[in-house]
């Protein structure tokens, strides 16, 4: 029998989509609590996760609200270790993780080639005003390791739960063209991504993960739209005044 869960998230994180996704796909029962960043509860930090951070896990204990969690709960965090605990919690009734060590292994390398390259470029696109072309070659990198039909590893995995929510995101903020870089040059990237013969691959995973019910009921694109343009609307503005 497994135990009860509280999942405390952020729509705009995706570190924290990776459980969601992850606990979606397990078929358990959780409760969610969503976890204003901006403002997080004073109890949050004392009670479920010292660094104040998203996602985090209570697990187990009596059955009691989000906001109240109780001391008997074993309390986890690190999204990581969140899917992969996630994973070996329904190993033996919905396998998550492939059961050959190689497999699981090769899992393991996509999340940490894909994400290791991500992030960084990533978040000098977003906030720095890096031309967003920057990311072509960390989506090459994702083709290079995907078979040549299905998932990270062939079937769904945690693997392919870890990367989407980069991916989604990715893909709501290229489109609306959102961000410090210039205008009109996310939009552009996005295209070339939709319509390049070279990645083809990419698209065919992208739409494979993101069909998906675990990230349709997941996948905030409207939250995520509206705090971008709050975010970077004036980083755009300050790059421009700054070049005239």
């Amino acid at each position: 029998m497994v135990e009860r869960i509280t999942l405390y998230s952020a729509k705009i994180c995706p570190w924290a989509h990776r459980t969601e996704l992850a606990l979606k796909e397990s078929g358990l029962d959780y409760k969610r609590f969503e976890v204003d960043l901006e403002n997080k509860p004073e109890w949050y930090a004392p009670k479920v996760n010292p660094a104040s951070k998203v996602p985090a896990l209570a697990y187990g204990g009596p059955d009691t609200e989000p906001d109240s969690p109780s001391p008997e709960s074993v309390k986890l965090a690190e999204s990581y270790v969140l899917i992969e605990f996630i994973a070996d919690l329904v190993s033996s009734t919905k396998p998550l993780l492939p059961s050959s060590p190689v497999a699981r292994a090769r899992a393991r390398f996509f999340v940490e080639a894909f994400t290791s390259k991500f992030t960084g470029v990533w978040f000098g696109i977003v906030q720095r005003g890096d031309d967003p072309a920057g990311i072509l070659p960390v989506i090459e990198t994702l083709q290079d390791l995907l078979p040549a039909e299905g998932y990270a590893v062939g079937e769904w995995s945690i693997a392919d739960a870890a990367v989407t929510p980069f991916l989604g995101r990715a893909s709501a903020v290229l489109k609306n063209d959102l961000g410090a870089y210039d205008q009109g040059k996310g939009s552009e990237l996005w295209e070339t991504l939709q319509n390049d013969a070279k990645y083809e691959r990419f698209r065919r995973y992208f739409a494979d993960v993101t069909k998906r019910e675990s990230f349709k009921e997941t996948f905030f694109e409207d939250v995520i739209v509206e705090v971008y343009k709050k975010r970077f609307a004036p980083l755009r503005a300050q790059r421009s005044a700054a070049a005239s």
